[in-house]
C-alpha cells in the first residue's frame, strides 16, 4: 500500500517594478528548480501554482512536503522573470490553504 504524500502551501511575494505574468512566474520557478536540482529533484517537488494575485503581487504554490527545501532554495535563486528583474520572498508556509489565508490575512 502506498503512503499518501503530505503537501505544503507556500505564499510568495513577488517584488518587481513591472507586471509579472503567472505563466512566466511558474516557468521561472520550474527553470530554477531544474537548474539547481535537475529533473529528478524537480520530480520530487510536485510543484503547482494554486493562485496568482497580480494586484497584491502574491503567488500561492503547492509543494510536496519532501520538496519544500528544494522549492525554497529555487525561489531564492530567481532574479529575473523574462526580462524583468524580480525578487521572490517566502511569506508563509502552511499545511492547508485555509490556515495559510488566515495567517496572511486574505
Amino acid at each position: 500500500m502506498l503512503k499518501r504524500q503530505k503537501r505544503r502551501y507556500i505564499v510568495v511575494h513577488v517584488t518587481s517594478d513591472s507586471r509579472v505574468d503567472q505563466k512566466d512566474f511558474l516557468a521561472a520557478v520550474w527553470k530554477a528548480v531544474e537548474k539547481l536540482y535537475g529533473e529528478y529533484g524537480a520530480s520530487k517537488t510536485g510543484l503547482a501554482l494554486i493562485d496568482f494575485e497580480d494586484e497584491k503581487k502574491r503567488a500561492t504554490l503547492r509543494v510536496m512536503n519532501a520538496g519544500i527545501v528544494i522549492v525554497r532554495a529555487a525561489l531564492a535563486s530567481v532574479t529575473r522573470i523574462g526580462d524583468t528583474p524580480v525578487s521572490l520572498r517566502v511569506l508563509r508556509v502552511s499545511g492547508t490553504i485555509k490556515s495559510l489565508r488566515d495567517k496572511i490575512g486574505t
